[in-house]
C-alpha cells in the first residue's frame, strides 16, 4: 500500500540557515498526527514543503505517488487540502458557499458531487445559517472555520493544518475535532501543527516533535503528553487533564476528557 505521505531524508535552509535537517517519517491512510515543537522548530517549514509550495534542497516527499519536486501545488492540490494559520488568506469568493466549493470545481468535480461536498463541509463546521454571507462579514473564528471547510471540501487524502484551533471557541474546537475525526474515518492521513495540546488529546493519536529542524520524537500522542519532564524540554506544556491522569495515577494513563472522567468515576466508586 502506498503510504498517504513519505517524508525521506528532508534538508531546507533559508539562505545559509538550516530550518530542517534530515527529517523522516511516514503517515499512513487515516492516521492522525500532530506536528509538536516550539517557534522556529521548522513545522511551518515542513508544511509549506509537504504542500508543494517549496521544494526540499535535498531528500524527498512523496504524497501517495506524487513527488512533491515534480508535482507543484497545483496537481498536489487534487490529493493535499490545506490550512494555513492565517486562514484569511484562502479567502477571497464573495460568498462562504462559492468559496468552499472553489477547490472542487477547480480540480474538475463535477457539480452534483461539489454541491454535496460543499454542504456537508458547512454544515460539520456549523456554517450552514452563514453560507451565503462574505467571508469578510464574519468574525475571525468563523472565517477559520471557512477556510477549512474548504479544505475538507476537497476530500483530500492528506490534511495538513496550521493552527486549526487558534482563536476558537470550546464549540467551535469541538466542531473542528469532530469534522477531522470523520475525515479521518473516510480514510485522510492528518497532519495538525498545533500549540494547542488539549485539543491535540482529544482529536489526534501520534506526534512528530521537531527540535531545532531536526525529528525529535515519534510516539503515540498520549505517551508523549504524559511524560511532563520529556515535554517541557521540548518547551511544551501538558494540558491540564494529562497532568491529572498522572496525579491521580489513573489506570492507562487516558488525556481524552471522556476517559479520565470514566477513570476518575471508577476511581471514586472504589
Amino acid at each position: 500500500m502506498i503510504a498517504a505521505l513519505r517524508v525521506a531524508g528532508v534538508w531546507f535552509a533559508y539562505g545559509g540557515r538550516p530550518a530542517l535537517e534530515d527529517v523522516g517519517f511516514t503517515l499512513t491512510a487515516g492516521e492522525r498526527v500532530a506536528l509538536l515543537g516550539r517557534n522556529g522548530a521548522g513545522k511551518s517549514t515542513l508544511m509549506r514543503l509537504v504542500t508543494g509550495l517549496l521544494p526540499p534542497a535535498r531528500g524527498s516527499i512523496h504524497v501517495g505517488d506524487e513527488d512533491t519536486r515534480v508535482a507543484g501545488p497545483a496537481r498536489l492540490a487534487r490529493r493535499v487540502g490545506s490550512m494555513f494559520q492565517h486562514a484569511d488568506q484562502q479567502l477571497f469568493a464573495r460568498t462562504v458557499r462559492e468559496d468552499v466549493a472553489f477547490g472542487p470545481r477547480a480540480i474538475g468535480v463535477p457539480s452534483a458531487e461539489t454541491a454535496a461536498r460543499v454542504e456537508r463541509a458547512l454544515q460539520e463546521l456549523g456554517l450552514d445559517a452563514v453560507a451565503d454571507h462574505h467571508p469578510y462579514d464574519l468574525p475571525a473564528p468563523q472565517r477559520k472555520l471557512a477556510a477549512l471547510a474548504g479544505a475538507l471540501a476537497l476530500e483530500p487524502a492528506l490534511l495538513v493544518l496550521d493552527e486549526p484551533t487558534a482563536g476558537l471557541d470550546r464549540r467551535a474546537k469541538r466542531l473542528v475535532g469532530n469534522a477531522l475525526s470523520g475525515c479521518a474515518e473516510r480514510g485522510a492521513a492528518l497532519l495538525a501543527i498545533t500549540h494547542d495540546l488539549g485539543f491535540a488529546a482529544e482529536a489526534l493519536t501520534r506526534a512528530l516533535v521537531l527540535e531545532r529542524g531536526r525529528l525529535a520524537l515519534d510516539a503515540p500522542l498520549a505517551r508523549v503528553l504524559t511524560d511532563e519532564a520529556r515535554l517541557r524540554g521540548f518547551g511544551l506544556v501538558p494540558p491540564p487533564l494529562a497532568r491529572l491522569s498522572v496525579a491521580m495515577a489513573l489506570p492507562g494513563t487516558p488525556v481524552r476528557a471522556q476517559e479520565v472522567a470514566a477513570g476518575l468515576a471508577k476511581r471514586c466508586r472504589a
